[in-house]
Formats: C-alpha cells, structure tokens, sequence
C-alpha cells in the first residue's frame, strides 16, 4: 500500500485527500482469505553499462534504485530529468546518473566473461557463476534453458532486517499493510520465472526459510504451484539456538515443490538379494506328453536328448527330436554323458517345455542347467532352465548378474528389500551451519561471509532428487557464498556424475562497506565497490578455491570432506579414533562426548579440489537495434553458448565476425552468413558431434528450407530468435 499512501498525499484538496485516506483504510480491513498481498510494488535494477542519453529512465547511482526519473536532455554534462510523478525538472550531473530499468521493461541481456577456473581441462563439463539481479538473470535463463532445469535451490533472504551481511535481507516497508508486500512480491516474481525453468515431466524446487515468511512462502507456493506435491521438513541448523529471552531457534525450513514424477529417494535400503527361480524343463501336464496332439499340446520336435557329462554334471550337447515312433534308449551315446529325456517318476514320457534350438541358445548364454544325478529315476538329471521372463530381467538390469558356476551356468539375483525414507525431521550434526558451513568456508576464504550453509545440509537435500541423476542441470539464483556449487562438485566427486550447476548472485556490499566505500568517494559500479561484492569477493573465489583445493592465498587445504573437524576422525574401519593419540574411542566415552560420524565418502582430500571448471559471467545488456544489426554478435557468443548446453570452454573471439564459426568442442557452429550456407553444412558433415547450428537470415523461408538441410540438428535463427523472446516476454514476466 506504500505506492497508494504516496499517491494520496499528492492530493491537494485536503478534504478530498481525507475522504480518500478513510475510504482506502475501510478498503484494508475488509476481510479476505487466502494470501493477500500487493503484487505489483516497483522494483528496478540499475544498467551500468547502459549509457545515460535523453530519454532514458535514470537514477542516482547512490540512491534508491526506484525513485527514477526520465531525461529530457544533456547539455555540457548536466542531465534536465522529471521525477517520477511528478511535473518539476531537476537537474543532475550525468556522472551522477545511470540507467535503469523497471521489471517490465525489455531488455537484451548478454554474458560478458570475468574470469574462469579450470581443473578438468579433459572435461565438457562447465559450471557457471552469473553476476546479475536474479531476476534479469532468470529471463535470460529461461531462454536458454526453459523446461530443461531438474533442479533449482534458493535460500531466499529471509526477511529479518538484517544489514549487517553482504545480501539485502530487509523487504519490509513501514507502509505495507501487509507488511510482508514487498518481499512476497519479490519472491513472486522471481518464481514465476524459476517454475518456467523446471522440466514440468520431472523437477524439483527446493527453498529454505525461516519462521519470518515460511507461513507466507506456504502459501504462496500452493498458489503458484498447485499441481505440484509440496512438503516442508525442518533442519535443525544451529544445534546451540539462537534467540534471548524467547524461545532459542535450532531450526529452519525447506519446501520441496515436486513438478511431474519427481518423486524422493530413500535414504538407504535393507537389501536382501533373492535368488532368480530356476523352472524345471520337463513339462508338468499329461496334456503335453509324448504323442500327444490335443489342443495346447506340444509339438513333435520337443522330445529329444540332454547329454549331461556324468563327471563334471555340466551339459555337454543337446541332441536332435526323435520321432513318436522311436525308442528312447536307441538314440546315439555319447562317452561319459547320460542321455536325459522328460520322463516322470512313473515312465510316462513327456515333452520338454522349449525346443532343441532355443535350449542351444540358453545353454550358451548360462540358462540351462542340470541337477543331482539319481541313477534310480527314470529321468536321471532334472534339467532346470530360466524363463523368458527372467531372462529378460536380466538383460534389462532388473535382475543382477554376478558371475557364473563352474558348469557355465549364469548367477543371478533379484535386489530387494524396504526402502528406509528420510523424515520430516532432520537432526543431524553434519547440516550444523557453523561446524560445516561457516568453518569450511573460513577455510577456503577466510572471514568474509557470515552465516553460510553447512555443504553436507545442501548435498542431501539435493541427493534425495539428482543422486541418480548424474547428469542433471542444478540452478540456484540466490547463491551467496555459493554453497550450491561447493555440493554439486562434491556429489560429482563421489559417484564421477557430470551434474551441471549455475549459480546467480548480485553484487551487493555490506552496509558498513557501503558507509566507507562512500565516505572514500566510491559509488556504485566503481571497481573498488564492485570488488567488495558478493560475487567477486565471496562466491568466486569460493568456486576456485574449492575447485582447486587452495585457499585465496593459495596454500593447500587441510582435511578430508566426510571427517570430523575437532578432536576425533573416522578410520576405514568406521572407528572414531582420537586425533590425539590414534587409538580407538570407547563406547563409554564415544556415548558422553557423543562423537558422531560424517557421511563415508571415499576419502576425498580437499587439497586435492574437484575435477571441474566453471566461468564467472556479470550480466550485461545490449542495444537491440545493434543486435539486430549483427553488430554484437561477440558480446552473444557466451550466451549462445550457454544455450548450446554450456559444453567444453567458453569460446571468444577477437577478431571480425566470421562468416561461418565451426565449433566442434563446444558440439555447435554459427553461420553469420547464409550465403556460404552450402560449404557451412559441407563442414558439418565432417562434425557430427555438432549438435546445435544457430543460422543468421532475416527470412523465415531461408531458415526453413536451411532447417531441413541439416536434418538432426537443433536449429535457431538469429537474430530475430533472441530479439523476440525478450520483447514479447518482457510485459509478461513483470507479472
């Protein structure tokens, strides 16, 4: 309500601006149910790299991002603006000045590159940092990536006012009746675009909060995402508690929002392995007896001989059908084998249940087996064979193999067992955020962020869903410190998954950073205030350093990811041994120090780092007529690249724009110009790996008839592609 306050003071009858503040207050009491709260408060992002010209939506670079004003004109470096809503000019200097940009408006984002880390030079895989507002972040997101997204994780702000950390923690405003408008209608947003991202067939959102909002996160969650199966849990974070003279707060909560099949894994399983059934081949039915020729009977060619080796007890040979009229015991003899045939107990002579060419095939393959010799029987061995079915199973992984008998037969079994499902609750000591957050960070890069998350916390939320997804896109666009990237790469680590995770955060300082920046005569998108942001001070340098295994002065880093940081480690054997004296803890003292044991995880060193890479983008924004013109197309290479799956080295050029680029290790290519279309696709034809092929061309036509060309390859047209996504998503995403 704080716009409609403003709007109302601006009234100059003051009986008319009376009658309205009365009528507007009756309108606030009404009673509503379900979640109520403005969403449409303005919010605006400051476009530094946009440069301030008449006509431009401007503010001061050191005030309030949403008190904007438009250019009337420049003249000799002072800029004549009117203020929003309001008819009187003012004059600023234009240094003073930048561009700014309203949710709503339409913008052309780009990715301009600041640096990269590489340890996997081997590797396609490439994680990415984004500096940016998350919300234009997330529009350019979901041009690359929508309905592709498996996983997002967001540990939003939690709205309690804090100013004393590097992320604007504070969206309550003093005139919101609501009181919780403004950051509702941040989250809003932001969500709306983020539910685009998720692969509707199978995804998951994952968002922690605390008792500020979670009622109001609830809430909002089920109206946005009603299809979807939500669940909160709570994590107790802070064994100790925070809090005086109330209650002490241990915990706080996570949403999972479950789009499609995503369903939760279990946390462990109580394998018991069944042994896969054996059928006897004889058939059982007198309906199937040799001779027989009734309805469902078996044919002639399934009564023949089994030559078991009466040493080793293997089958040796399966012999030729014998017609009805021959006798059993005149067949050909092999040395050392008895010739078996489907008799019953009683001599009745029956039919076996497959014929000779399809026993042949399962005594190759190990599914054909025969058992204890008993002379007395007229059947002497029982021969067992596995079904169709089964076999099937086994060739399709349901049913395990694990080797062979020594008569060639093949050892299988049927994994089962009751799945052991993570509860609503979780109490455990590796998610303590000060244990395996902030001192693992410290670790890495000194005191520079306070209250991170504990990386075990973030890698089991993220395992119940990605685990047996090796290869699945993570995105989080409120990053942080970047803990997200720090859990990706350690679940890589464990199982060589090929997880991708893009992260998204902004550049803010903290306050008492900001007070001195300013006073020292910085202002924002100086470098010496940029260098203090989040991105580049804490979230970077936290991805190199964990990737490479050195901290920021690039000593090793001590420890194992998965051991206990104080007094006591875990051996190989799962025994808590005092770092001390390397003996064994007793049980006695095990239970009154209460020891308690990190997950296992292969002895990952973290001096060693992680085989990965990522790229550090700050988002930038492009003139489109410019775009359109061809004339940016070395400022789109990041982000076409980005859309191509983000696969091996960002690739750059310094050069002039080049007819056609062919860029096998990135599994795409670019054609500026379509005349030379024809030796564009002779090159691809030596490129199969290529899988995306953006084409350059002002007519659809040409970009079809191009399109049918490259039969397989997943095609875009550039420009209008990128331009017509923006413009017509840009009123619909401010929503």
């Amino acid at each position: 309500m704080a716009e409609l306050h403003e709007l109302i003071e601006k009234i100059e009858n003051p009986e008319l601006r009376a009658q309205i503040a009365e009528a507007a207050k009756r309108a606030l009491k009404h009673k509503q149910f379900g979640l109520v709260f403005e969403e449409h408060l303005p919010e605006c992002t400051p476009l530094y790299d946009i440069p301030v010209r008449k006509g431009a939506k401007v503010s001061l670079r050191n005030g309030k991002a949403n008190e904007t004003f438009t250019v009337l004109k420049i003249e000799d470096g002072i800029a004549t603006c009117l203020p929003k809503n309001s008819k009187e000019a003012v004059q600023f200097t234009v240094t003073d000045l930048v561009t700014t940009a309203e949710l709503g408006d339409p913008i052309y984002p780009c990715l301009q590159p600041l640096g990269e880390v590489c340890n996997a030079p081997d590797s396609e895989l490439w994680h990415t940092l984004i500096e940016a507002d998350n919300y234009h972040a997330l529009q350019l997101l979901e041009y690359l990536y929508a309905g592709k997204v498996d996983c997002i994780y967001i540990d939003p702000p939690y709205n309690t006012r804090a100013k004393d950390w590097k992320y604007n923690n504070d969206y309550v405003d003093p005139n919101d009746s609501y009181r919780h408008s403004k950051w509702l209608a941040m989250m809003q947003k932001r969500l709306a675009l983020a539910k685009r991202l998720m692969n509707p067939a199978s995804s998951v959102l994952i968002v922690t909060i605390d008792e500020k909002e979670y009622l109001h996160l609830g809430c909002l969650l089920e109206e946005m995402f009603e299809e979807a199966k939500i669940q909160m849990i709570s994590s107790v974070i802070n064994p100790a508690g925070a809090g005086k003279k109330e209650f002490a707060r241990t915990d706080e909560y996570i949403f999972f929002v479950r789009l499609g099949s995503a369903s939760v894994l279990p946390e462990s399983r109580e394998v018991e392995n069944v042994p896969v059934i054996w059928d006897t081949l004889r058939r059982s039915s007198l309906a199937n007896a040799r001779g027989k020729h009734g309805k469902g009977a078996c044919g002639p060619n399934q009564f023949y001989p089994i030559y078991v080796n009466d040493l080793t007890g293997k089958i040796e040979h399966i012999g030729d059908p014998i017609a009805e009229d021959v006798d059993r015991h005149s067949v050909p003899t092999i040395a050392g084998c008895t010739a078996v045939f489907p008799v019953r107990p009683d001599g009745t002579e029956m039919n076996w249940g497959i014929k000779p060419d399809e026993a042949e095939a399962r005594l190759r393959s190990g599914y054909l087996r025969a058992g204890a010799y008993k002379p007395n029987e007229p059947q002497q061995y029982v021969i067992s064979y596995l079904t169709g079915g089964i076999i099937s199973d086994i060739e399709a992984g349901i049913a395990i193999t694990e080797g062979y008998n020594e008569d060639g037969t093949i050892i299988a079994y049927y994994p089962t067992g009751k799945d052991k499902m993570p509860t609503t609750n979780w109490n455990r000591s590796t998610h303590d955020a000060q244990r395996y957050g902030t001192n693992i960070l410290s670790k890495f890069i000194g005191n520079r962020f306070q209250y991170p998350k504990s990386v075990y916390a973030v890698k089991d939320a993220l395992s119940y869903f990605v685990k047996e997804n090796s290869n699945a896109l993570i995105v989080d666009f409120f990053a942080g410190s970047g803990t997200t990237l720090h859990a990706v790469n350690l679940m890589n680590a464990e199982d060589g998954g090929q997880r991708r995770c893009i992260l998204v955060t902004n550049n803010e300082v903290s306050a008492d950073e900001e007070k001195q920046l300013t006073a020292a005569g910085y202002s924002r998108g100086d470098d010496e205030w940029n260098n203090l942001g989040i991105a580049r001070y804490v979230t970077w340098p936290r991805a190199v350093c964990s990737i490479l295994g050195r901290d920021i002065d690039g000593n090793p880093i001590e420890g194992d990811y998965g051991v206990i940081e104080e007094d006591y480690v875990v051996d190989e054997e799962d025994t808590v041994v005092s770092k001390k004296t390397g003996k064994p803890i007793t049980k006695r003292i095990y239970a009154r120090q209460k020891v308690q044991k990190l997950p296992k995880l292969a002895a990952i060193k973290r001096a060693d780092g992680f085989k990965a890479n990522a790229v550090f983008f700050k988002l930038g924004f492009l003139d489109k007529t410019k775009v359109s013109l061809g004339m940016q197309f070395k400022e789109l290479l990041s982000t076409l690249w980005m859309k191509a799956g983000a696969i091996g080295k960002c690739p750059t050029i310094d050069a002039s724009v080049p007819d056609m680029l062919i860029l096998p290790n990135n599994k795409m290519a670019i054609l500026n110009d379509e005349n030379q279309f024809g030796k564009f696709a002779e090159q691809l034809t030596q490129h199969p790996e290529i899988e995306v092929v953006y084409l350059v061309t002002d007519y659809e036509s040409s970009f079809v008839s191009m399109t049918q060309a490259l039969d397989g390859k997943t095609t875009y047209q550039l420009y209008k592609d990128y331009l017509d996504n923006f413009r017509i998503n840009a009123g619909r995403n401010s929503r």
